[in-house]
């Protein structure tokens, strides 16, 4: 299937190129089609691609000797994965399965390497998206050394929330069990258990079934500490 032009024009890498840019784009992408729980990379393995999320999420991850996994990020449109090995030439960093059914655009190193050379919007665009990834992971850490396992669930919710309700709803967002929103806040799931029922007692939330409603962003807000 050919690439699509306004598909690309949605993706940072690619913000602000030319009609022509975009074209020569298209010729060094594949797509690829996966099914959810499908895995596209596994931590360690020699990096082939960098990767775009065009429709559906996916979760990158690392997991540790004992089995345990901290996911790093959850993906959703326009976003990328994978950017570093392609750029340094190492093994893959993290694992990615696809959270929902997704198509994704990919690119080799040796076509992305091409484009930087010949294209310097899109290296100040690469530089950008790179930056934005440290940001991320910084305040992840900052989240894990300086908050409490409540207040970092706390920050998932705004995080994942939508206008409906919690993390369990929306079609733009990946839906979160409990086990993966410990992956993400570095804790067990019965600890965020038991942090979802003090921000229930709190009245933050309110927990209908498997789905967690969002009552009052302002006190959430607050208990996360996210001014």
């Amino acid at each position: 299937m050919a690439i699509d032009v306004e598909l690309l024009k949605g993706i940072p890498y690619f913000a602000g190129l030319s009609a022509s840019d975009l074209e020569a784009v298209t010729q060094r992408m594949f797509e690829q089609s996966i099914e959810r729980g499908d895995m596209i990379l596994l931590e360690d393995d020699p990096s082939e691609a960098v990767y775009f999320v065009v429709s559906g999420a996916v979760k990158v991850f690392k997991t540790s000797i004992e089995g345990k996994e901290q996911i790093l990020c959850l993906l959703r449109v326009g976003e990328s994965f994978n950017d570093v090995p392609i750029l340094d030439g190492g093994p893959n960093l993290a694992s990615a399965v696809a959270m929902t059914p997704s198509v994704l655009y990919g690119m080799t190193r040796s076509d992305v390497e091409e484009l930087l050379r010949e294209n310097p919007r899109i290296a100040m665009n690469v530089i950008k998206v790179l930056s934005k990834k440290v940001r991320h992971f910084v305040s992840m850490v900052e989240d894990l050394s300086f908050r409490d396992v409540t207040s970092r669930v706390a920050k998932l919710l705004l995080e994942y929330a939508t206008d409906h309700g919690g993390p369990e709803e929306g079609t733009q967002r990946p839906r979160l069990t409990q086990q993966e929103m410990a992956a993400m806040v570095g804790t067990a799931r019965e600890v965020v258990g038991r942090s979802l029922k003090v921000l229930e007692e709190e009245g933050a939330i309110r927990m209908d079934r498997h789905r967690i409603v969002v009552t009052n962003r302002k006190a959430l807000q607050q208990m996360s500490g996210v001014t």
